[in-house]
């Protein structure tokens, strides 16, 4: 599964501010329901229903929330940076400030799992999460997350008649 399969252009938030894991949980519920047009208490309960088998937050600052939804169709995420690092309970106790949040139907089963997967194997990369933490805008995060590599696609220098006009 790949990350431009998972993550829309338009499900990519920057500049949130939480104090604490519950009050992430919940910013990250409301904006899932208002984005996926789902009831914001199905998706709260189904993240802190997760979350209590065990924290999400899988090291380097990021978290994996998740949670399996009757009214979902398919596996979908949606990426957000908050503004300042806040305590998640992760496994290297190191706050948390990028969430990558995945919701998929209750039958997705093998998706579900592969999916998973693909945003662990992506945010283990060290160089990813910085590049993340540095993107100016929503937009940029979400380029780098769907560009394969985790970079954004270099710009190529001037030619020489370009320069001159």
């Amino acid at each position: 599964m790949k990350m431009n399969e998972l993550l829309a252009a338009d499900r990519a938030f920057v500049g949130l501010q939480a104090n604490g894991k519950k009050q992430a949980l919940r910013l990250v519920a409301d904006l899932a329901a208002r984005t996926l047009s789902l009831d914001v208490k199905t998706v709260l309960d189904g993240l802190m229903e997760r979350e209590e088998l065990g924290s999400t937050g899988v090291g380097g600052g990021f978290a994996i929330p998740h949670a399996r939804l009757a009214d979902l169709k398919q596996v979908t995420g949606l990426f957000m940076r908050f503004e300042a690092p806040f305590a998640f309970d992760a496994i290297d106790d190191v706050p948390v400030d990028l969430f990558f949040l995945l919701l998929a139907p209750i039958d997705a089963g093998a998706d579900h799992l592969k999916a998973l997967a693909r945003v662990s194997r992506q945010f283990r990369e060290e160089q990813m999460r910085a590049r993340l933490r540095l993107a100016p805008d929503a937009a940029a995060c979400h380029v780098i997350l769907c560009n394969g590599d985790g970079t954004i696609a270099q710009v190529k220098p001037a030619t020489k008649a370009q320069k001159t006009g």
